[in-house]
């Protein structure tokens, strides 16, 4: 089993650039926190492994995931973003630019993720990322198989809900809809699951059919 110190290596093995920390400065200083350089690089290593060219974003913050996610996708790849803060995607507007990708390949969308999913194309999209209302997460499940392409996969932030999900006295509403969404991916023959225990949990699936 993994000691502390042994995580804390995995979440620094690649590090953060200037530009990475400086979007975390500022999604911490309006609360938007950002997911950890580990969770950042497993993205970045999915986007590429899926060989992603349309990716559907819910929770911009202001641009640590989305950058992450660019990097790791093709170079004609588009980013959909979906936020409910337009300070945060002018932030990460701001975090895109700095990092040379030209706003073509970036959509902002402003709104709620549950209002603005299904619009978005069935099997129209080879990756989806989550971060954003945790009681919302059975629904974003949802939409993102219908939005995927066979292989494509879907990821969740902080799937361990501050290390809450493991403890079965903990019966608050977000930590209650995480331990559902975890059993619903591990039950969906769609869907294949996985765990990775970088930053506050990542649960990823890739659709099989």
């Amino acid at each position: 089993m993994a000691t502390p110190a042994s995580l804390e290596y995995a979440e620094e093995f690649v590090p953060e650039d200037d530009i990475l920390r400086t979007a975390r400065r500022r999604g911490i200083e309006v609360g938007a926190r950002p997911i950890l350089p580990g969770c950042g690089a497993a993205l970045c290593f999915l986007a590429t492994v899926v060989n992603a060219r349309s990716v559907v974003e819910v929770g911009t913050g202001c641009g640590v995931s989305g950058l992450w996610l660019l990097r790791g996708m093709r170079p004609d790849g588009t980013l959909t973003s979906v936020d409910v803060e337009p300070e945060h995607q002018r932030m990460a507007r701001q975090t895109f630019a700095e990092a040379g990708f030209s706003g073509s390949r970036i959509r902002l969308i402003g709104g709620r993720a549950l209002d603005v999913l299904p619009r978005l194309a069935d099997g129209g999209y080879d990756m989806v990322f989550c971060d954003a209302a945790k009681q919302e997460y059975i629904d974003y499940l949802n939409e993102s198989v219908r939005l995927l392409r066979r292989g494509g996969v879907v990821v969740f932030a902080d799937a361990f809900c501050d290390d809450q999900v493991a403890d079965p006295t903990r019966r608050d509403p977000d930590t209650v809809a995480i331990r559902e969404l975890g059993k619903l991916a591990r039950n969906d023959e769609r869907l294949r699951p996985l765990m990775l225990p970088l930053g506050s949990g990542l649960l990823a699936a890739v659709r099989l059919d």
